[in-house]
């Protein structure tokens, strides 16, 4: 049997304080069989073929947004694909989108279809985040100035097409022109519609939320601040109860002081993200990220050309961390890293939730928040 395989045996329980939807149960236990649960209780546990104990057991994380890591990118093909959710996976991401960066319109449609691919064989990769190509040029922060364009009609209609039925969010700017427009007609589409990478201000974000937009991309970073006169589209945000904001909890896009505020302004509607990119899990050196040129130094990826930040190494077990030693209580983080994210998707009533009938994605952390065992629909995943 290949040592990297992952593998199930008979019924598993898992043991710890158990921490889903953003309430937490001590002294629980979570009995699986096969690739569900079957039962959630607290004392005296049933029996089972085997025990995993842990400080803390919670869902499966799911990612609206990430890049790649593994040394690869979700632009770089199938294999790629695999090789990067594989790594993210044995850090407790269980379910994802497969972000990709700005490129020609070409070359995204053909990203597309890559990911449809994988997915369709895989219903870990849940479907596709374009982050790009319709971003403002003034918050472009790592995407590629020359390959930017407005949201005009061919250019949804040629994204769509690669796209078909596979789940599909988009991060827009939409002061642009066209860009109102796009929001309502991809939204109509079931797209989930981000806003981000945006020059617009509260007013502009507020219209875009109710022409369809749900989603904020990695906040605060890529727009406008919470300026006195001038703010961005972050207040408009906390104010609309429809409105699921991200945030990249790596201790360097966002202070972590700004995370928990985040959190206090719109309570159940923070999604933590990673927004990696090929060179987490790898050493600091040169990478690519599209067609652009990045140094990591210090695990921190900056564009050599300017130095803007240029994605994360992030995980979404050290996201957790982070946002839990930023103040914000375990059980809030939990839920922002995974039934927030899965109903920002609409996916919420399958994943991100410990409950008898669901599928098997867990993760048990150590005393330390640590990953100390994942379960991928029920299958014990090896740590690499």
């Amino acid at each position: 049997m290949d040592a990297h395989a992952e593998t199930a045996a008979g019924t598993t329980l898992l043991r710890g304080r158990v921490v889903s939807d953003g309430l937490a149960a001590d002294s629980a236990w979570v009995l699986v069989e096969g690739d569900r649960i079957a039962d959630v209780g607290t004392g005296r546990p049933p029996a089972a073929d085997r025990a995993i104990d842990g400080a803390v057991v919670a869902p499966g994380f799911v990612d609206l947004h990430c890049h790649g890591g593994a040394g690869v990118a979700f632009d770089d093909g199938e294999e790629a694909i695999e090789r990067a959710m594989a790594f993210h996976r044995a850090h407790g991401t269980t379910r994802q989108l497969a972000s990709l960066v700005t490129g020609a319109l070409d070359d995204m449609t053909a990203r597309t279809a890559a990911v449809a691919a994988v997915a369709a064989r895989d219903d870990r990769l849940l479907g596709v985040h374009l982050e790009g190509p319709c971003i403002a040029e003034a918050r472009k922060g790592a995407h590629d100035v020359t390959l930017l364009r407005d949201p005009d009609a061919a250019s949804l209609d040629a994204l769509a097409g690669g796209v078909g039925d596979l789940l599909a969010m988009i991060t827009l700017a939409p002061e642009l022109d066209g860009g109102m427009a796009a929001v309502t007609a991809l939204s109509a589409r079931g797209w989930r519609v981000a806003v981000g990478h945006t020059d617009a201000v509260v007013e502009q974000g507020a219209a875009a939320f109710d022409a369809g937009a749900t989603i904020v991309t990695h906040a605060f970073n890529g727009m406008r601040g919470l300026d006195h006169r001038s703010p961005g589209v972050l207040p408009a945000a906390f104010d609309d109860e429809r409105v699921t904001i991200e945030v990249i909890a790596d201790g360097v896009h966002v202070h972590p002081r700004m995370v928990r505020l985040l959190f206090d302004a719109a309570p159940g509607r923070v999604a933590l993200i990673t927004d990696a990119m090929a060179a987490a899990g790898q050493p600091d050196g040169e990478w690519m990220l599209g067609s652009l040129a990045v140094t990591v130094t210090d695990g921190v990826p900056r564009l050599r050309d300017g130095g803007a930040i240029a994605g994360s190494t992030l995980t979404l077990d050290h996201a957790v961390r982070v946002a839990v030693d930023a103040g914000v209580p375990l059980p809030v983080a939990i839920d922002a890293a995974t039934r927030v994210p899965a109903r920002a998707l609409g996916v919420d009533d399958r994943f991100g939730s410990i409950a008898s009938g669901r599928v098997a994605d867990l993760v048990v952390l150590d005393e330390h928040l640590q990953v100390a065992a994942v379960l991928s629909r029920g299958a014990l995943v090896p740590q690499r």
